[in-house]
């Protein structure tokens, strides 16, 4: 009985044995296929990735144009900023000509002012001519003879002559006749005491007579004033 107890247990071991080397041998046996069907990493993935870079890059040079057209021509801003620019630049040019004109005008101004300084006694001693060359014929006449009365006419006659002159030039006495004194038309030069308080500020006589060009003083009268 022992000997077969022994029997069937070394038995059962040998068998269970057996299963285990059958069962390593399929593990074996299906970890080979599989690594063998299984692709080799390292040339499928260096092949992909070339394959996967280079459409990219490809694709972002083609989409970069498609992007450039969507934008638009012009920001807003930098629109509004070019055109202030352009203003500017505008209100410059015209600031300098304007400066430019004016410096012209300017320069102008001066050169016909100066002009008419110069020449201003052009006009005045052109018509004054003809009273001096009366004046050298009434002399020449006086020389040569001893009619006063005849020297007193001509005198007369070329004084009125300058008077007219005068007047036409704008060119007018104060008036004598005025009585009352005027600081901007009288130069007092002595001052008389009066008895009568209504000859007091008054003009007792004139010494020089005063003239006015245009309503304009030209000359002061010179007159004696009561006090």
């Amino acid at each position: 009985m022992c000997q077969i107890a022994v029997l069937t247990l070394f038995g059962a071991v040998f068998a269970v044995n057996i299963k285990n080397d059958i069962a390593m041998s399929k593990n074996r046996h299906y970890d080979n296929n599989r690594w063998q069907q299984k692709p080799n990493p390292a040339p499928d993935t260096e092949e992909p990735e070339v394959e996967a870079v280079e459409p990219e890059e490809v694709e972002a040079g083609e989409e970069a144009p498609q992007e450039e057209e969507n934008q638009p021509d012009d920001d807003p801003k930098e629109k509004e900023i070019a055109e202030l620019k352009a203003q500017v630049e505008k209100e410059k040019k015209e600031y300098l000509f304007l400066m430019a004109e004016f410096d012209n005008f300017r320069k102008r101004t001066l050169k016909e002012k100066s002009e008419i300084i110069k020449n201003a006694g052009e006009k005045v001693f052109k018509g004054i001519l003809p009273i001096v060359d009366d004046m050298e014929r009434g002399l020449k006449a006086a020389e040569e003879s001893d009619d006063a009365k005849s020297m007193k006419e001509g005198m007369h006659l070329i004084y009125n002559k300058l008077r007219k002159y005068m007047e036409q030039n704008g060119v007018k006495e104060i008036s004598p006749d005025d009585k009352d004194f005027d600081t901007e038309r009288h130069e007092a030069i002595s001052a008389v005491p009066v008895p009568d308080e209504a000859l007091k500020g008054k003009i007792l006589d004139t010494v020089e007579k005063g003239y006015t060009i245009n309503d304009k003083v030209l000359r002061h009268a010179k007159v004696v004033v009561g006090q």
